[in-house]
């Protein structure tokens, strides 16, 4: 059945039963079939504007098989060239991993190299710095053993120890030795030492020559005269000796 007929088969019910209703008055009948008539029109014209055409649409299957049999084969020769190429792209990466583990490792050797250093050279600084704290305070203090050997050689040998005739000269001269020993042994004790004594071979790292002269009970190239003492503290030359050379005649 038609939505049209559907529509004038409702109206023709709905009068009948109206109609039925005693208590109904005929005005009230007339405007219900109106109603009807209009109602009948509205449903009409829906039903018409309310018609489509599914010729224009396309029937699509949900069945797998069917999209299976809709798409192309892919052609081999593109599933090898992609092959090939997924694999250099591998092996490009594991070369470019290889080349950043060595360059690490590389670092890494450099690295551990600088710190050797710097620890061999800070040990090196700390242990100098320990050697020759007392470089300053040394230097001031050897004036005063020059001083106390210049006192020593200016008395002379034969009243050194003459205590019968000069005995205040001589126990000036034990008390001024006394003192230069007890020096001497001080600078011993924090690793700094005399040198510099005739006959020795001239060292021009540990020598310095004022002058020349020639002497034939020495040997040229030897120390002849020592003017003043060196010193040299934990193996390193503090002053060097001033000394006379003896020259070939």
């Amino acid at each position: 059945m038609s939505l049209r007929s559907r529509s004038i088969h409702f109206a023709r019910t709905a009068l009948a039963k109206e109609l039925q209703l005693s208590s109904t008055p005929a005005s009230s009948v007339q405007r219900a079939w109106q109603q009807s008539l209009v109602q009948n029109n509205r449903n009409t014209s829906m039903a018409s504007s309310f018609s489509v055409d599914f010729s224009s649409f396309r029937s699509f299957s949900t069945k797998p098989e069917d999209a299976a049999a809709e798409e192309e084969p892919k052609d081999a020769s593109t599933e090898t060239a992609e092959e090939a190429s997924a694999e250099n792209s591998e092996t490009d990466k594991v070369a470019e991993l290889e080349q950043q583990v060595k360059d690490l490792k590389d670092n890494l050797l450099r690295s551990l190299a600088e710190q050797e250093n710097t620890r061999r050279i800070a040990k090196r600084d700390v242990e100098q710095a320990r050697s020759f704290a007392i470089s300053s305070f040394a230097k001031s203090l050897l004036e005063t053993s020059d001083n106390l050997s210049r006192a020593l050689d200016a008395v002379p040998e034969e009243l050194r120890h003459d205590h019968d005739h000069h005995p205040v000269l001589a126990t000036l001269y034990e008390g001024i030795t006394m003192t230069d020993d007890g020096l001497t042994k001080a600078f011993s004790k924090n690793g700094l030492e005399k040198f510099g004594a005739p006959g020795e071979k001239f060292d021009p790292n540990r020598h310095e020559a004022l002058f020349e002269y020639p002497d034939p009970n020495g040997e040229a190239g030897n120390i002849g005269q020592v003017m003043k003492k060196g010193f040299m503290l934990n193996s390193r030359v503090l002053r060097p000796a001033e000394v006379g050379v003896i020259k070939a005649p």
